[in-house]
């Protein structure tokens, strides 16, 4: 399994979140866990820049050629830019999930709620294996 990047903040739901410090702009991307569990992803769908978004709601959408799985909103707020790229080539997401592989960035409303460190996600991940 890859190594969980230490400066991310993680979900239950196998999602990232970079730049939680400032509070203003986060990052969002799914692990790489979650990728190698999704296999090769062949299409991804994300919300709309400008559409508002509930903690804990499904956001959007990864399909592999194993399945379709949801894309889980970390953070409440609103969407300020989703990563075209990776519409258009939806395989970064397995080649890169901590870089090119991002998917949307989202204004914080709010405090995150129930991210775990990177430590928590590891226990997490190593009980699912």
């Amino acid at each position: 399994m890859s190594s969980i990047p230490e400066e991310l903040s993680y979900t239950k739901e196998h999602e990232w979140v970079a730049g939680v410090e400032d509070g203003l702009v986060v990052t969002v991307g799914i692990t790489a866990y979650a990728a190698e569990s999704l296999g090769d992803v062949v299409f991804v769908q994300l919300p709309e820049a400008g559409s508002t978004l509930e903690s804990g709601d499904a956001v959007g959408e990864v399909e592999s050629t194993k399945s379709v799985s949801d894309i889980y909103a970390p953070v409440g707020g609103e969407v300020v830019e989703i990563n075209e790229t990776v519409v258009d080539d939806p395989s970064l997401i397995n080649s890169d999930p901590y870089g090119d592989g991002w998917l949307f960035r989202v204004r914080v409303s709010g405090d995150p709620e129930e991210l775990l460190t990177p430590e928590e996600y590891t226990a997490l991940t190593t009980a699912e294996s």
